[in-house]
């Protein structure tokens, strides 16, 4: 058994994962975010409770660059106190297990890859879509993280005139277009126009992001996860014309679109980080 951690920017989840499963799950939302000891607080009464099972270690995932080695968290999403941590060491005092940190996407991508839709395949990129648009990348069955484990950042890449993250994360909807993924979701259901035609040209922004991951890493698979991936019939028609001009049509045949399919991936794969046979490549 080992601890799985999913920090957030407004809540933290961890449970027990168990033979590839999570079989007993936790959730809080951060308070005071500007307190770094009352959020460390939060984190260590989420987690002492799973700590009675027999778990040989923690994984924690977080939306921030990482120095795995020393298990330091820089400038974490949207809690402002979080501007560098020493996680690992604080949390190994407090528990005396190992503990292993990873960016959040890596550890979905890596949950994926060990106990989810992508578990057949040797090269995967997990793509996360909500607030943003994060990336993780594995190589040969290893997960692959750069030298300072900023690795996989295709929401940050040139895109129009911002990046791909302005137009194919949550901003799409309500930084520019002044309305929700939710709503907009909602009215593209009921059969609205203007809200299917929001999401057609979102999914255009997305394929063009997943193109620039074939041209980069040609990729066997790719893995769509994240609380806007949840409207993917949505989407798929205007992700797929985006990609009909890619310049390698064969490679393109050959690469798996999926929808991830599991709520709790995350914790699986930053439970994941624990095991030995997990190798970070850099």
């Amino acid at each position: 058994m080992t601890i799985g951690v999913d920090l957030g920017g407004t809540k933290i989840k961890a449970g027990i994962e168990k033979n590839g499963s999570i079989i007993h799950q936790n959730t809080i939302f951060l308070r005071q975010k500007e307190s770094l000891s009352a959020t460390l607080s939060q984190l260590i009464d989420l987690i002492k409770p799973l700590t009675h099972y027999p778990a040989t270690g923690i994984g924690i995932g977080v939306p921030s660059v990482v120095d795995t080695e020393r298990g330091i968290v820089y400038n974490v999403a949207n809690i402002p106190s979080w501007e560098k941590v020493a996680l690992r060491d604080i949390l190994e005092e407090e528990f005396n297990l190992p503990v292993f940190v990873n960016n959040d996407v890596n550890c979905f991508t890596l949950g994926e890859h060990r106990f989810g839709v992508a578990k057949d395949f040797d090269s995967v990129v997990g793509m996360t879509i909500g607030t943003g648009l994060g990336s993780g990348i594995i190589i040969d069955n290893q997960l692959y993280t750069g030298h300072n484990c900023g690795a996989g950042e295709i929401g940050m890449l040139p895109y129009r005139d911002h990046n791909f993250e302005y137009y194919a994360c949550s901003n799409f909807f309500d930084g520019i277009h002044g309305t929700s993924a939710l709503e907009a979701s909602h009215a593209a259901v009921a059969g609205d126009k203007q809200a299917l035609g929001l999401w057609s040209e979102f999914g255009v922004h997305l394929g063009c992001a997943i193109k620039a991951v074939m041209y980069v890493f040609d990729p066997e698979a790719i893995i769509l996860g994240g609380s806007i991936a949840k409207a993917y019939p949505l989407f798929k028609a205007g992700m797929l014309e985006a990609l009909n001009d890619f310049a390698y049509p064969q490679s393109l045949k050959r690469l798996k679109i999926m929808q991830s399919q599991d709520d709790t991936i995350s914790l699986l794969g930053a439970a994941a980080l624990v095991s030995q046979e997990v190798k970070v490549k850099v």
